[in-house]
């Protein structure tokens, strides 16, 4: 019973990071209309860096503060950042007539979410491989899946709030669910078996193959990010939608995330995960070239392009982790950290490049999308190497 306990926290957990990362690329039409916020292209994509840069940073020292503190209380951490983080969301709206101060608090609040992704997410899927250590994969997709179901919620709760004037009464309701999330995870213990490898991991130096893993990361955070940021704005600048539509977009793409990591964790026995892995890339990469070619005032077609997208991306860095995790077991309690950590790269540069490239370089975002395709098929390419050793491995 304790343990079932403890396996509902971390998938509520799971689920509730989920929420509370979407809500800063859910709230876009708030953040760049004039009425509100008024931020450029630029300034909405380095309003992330510090989340990017705070979350590569907490994920690289994250697994060895595991060794001294304990997974708990690095879990526990992330949470509390968390909860920071959509505390500052929410306080922001009422410094509005200050707009740098404002915009301040919104990179502080960006910061503290980098915090609690990179501290919370290592911690929660490396537990859920600690829970079911002979189905690691499926643990961990259902993991994210539920993670991926909170992303798909977020715009929905945006679009509620937004309707009744109080868009900022979701980071409050998020940071509600964190603090029960906090109390819950008091009296549990949360240990995930990381100090059998502390030995072997203080001898041993990265291995050589975890940079295929990183670098598939990378590659996957761009991916992701393209859609995860910038569905919203090319929706309402590029194809003329309303931000309900453009929310239902982002809606979509989460949406089919989730879907297809419950998908593809119930069809593991008829479908290899390694076989999926392969796939899905390609799936990606035309789904970016279907965006691009979406004609515009054809938000509708939009809609689907982003829909796809959504499950070209849904199994592949859930998958990428557990790969690392059963791989890499001279560094396994610290696999997920760095994968984490080079995902959040990736997902640095799309969030702070699209606006430079718009600006500086004078690109359409319909072009960038087209342009994305090329990273999916460099996945793809990666996708071969980390299956084909991880079948010997395995």
């Amino acid at each position: 019973m304790a343990q079932r306990r403890e396996i509902i926290t971390v998938y509520a957990a799971g689920l509730i990071q989920g929420v509370a990362l979407v809500t800063f690329p859910a709230a876009n039409a708030v953040f760049t209309s004039s009425s509100a916020y008024g931020l450029s292209s630029t300034e909405y994509g380095c309003m992330f860096v510090p989340q990017a840069a705070m979350a590569i940073l907490s994920s690289l020292l994250g697994a060895g503060l595991r060794k001294r503190l304990g997974t708990k209380r690095i879990y526990v951490l992330g949470l509390i950042a968390n909860l920071l983080s959509m505390t500052l969301l929410g306080a922001s709206w009422f410094a509005m007539k200050d707009r740098p101060l404002a915009y301040g608090i919104l990179l502080a609040a960006t910061a503290c979410m980098g915090v609690g992704f990179g501290f919370t997410v290592p911690a929660v899927n490396t537990l859920a491989a600690a829970f079911f250590p002979k189905k690691v994969d499926r643990a961990v997709l259902v993991l994210n899946a539920l993670l991926g179901l909170g992303t798909a919620l977020a715009p929905v709760f945006i679009a509620i709030f937004a309707g009744f004037g109080i868009w900022w009464g979701l980071p409050l309701l998020v940071a509600a669910l964190i603090l029960g999330l906090l109390l819950v995870s008091a009296g549990q213990e949360l240990k995930d078996g990381a100090q059998s490898h502390a030995a072997n991991q203080g001898k041993m130096g990265v291995p050589a193959r975890f940079w295929v893993f990183a670098a598939f990361a990378l590659l996957y955070g761009v991916g992701e990010t393209m859609n995860g940021n910038w569905a919203v704005p090319y929706m309402t600048k590029h194809l003329g939608a309303s931000a309900s539509m453009a929310s239902i977009a982002l809606a979509a793409f989460w949406t089919m995330v989730t879907a297809g990591r419950i998908l593809f964790a119930a069809i593991a026995g008829w479908f290899s995960e390694k076989a999926v892995f392969r796939v899905l890339p390609f799936v990606l990469a035309a789904a970016f070239i279907a965006t691009a070619c979406v004609p515009k005032s054809s938000p509708v077609v939009g809609i689907m392009a982003f829909a796809l997208a959504g499950i070209g991306c849904s199994a592949l860095l859930p998958l990428t982790i557990s790969f690392g995790q059963k791989e890499l077991t001279s560094i396994a309690a610290s696999a997920a950290g760095g994968l984490i950590a080079f995902y959040q790269i990736g997902y640095g540069i799309a969030a702070f490049g699209v606006g430079p490239l718009q600006s500086w370089a004078g690109l359409e975002l319909n072009v960038i999308y087209g342009g994305t395709a090329a990273v999916a098929l460099a996945m793809a390419a990666a996708s071969v190497v980390v299956t084909r050793r991880s079948s010997a491995h395995t």
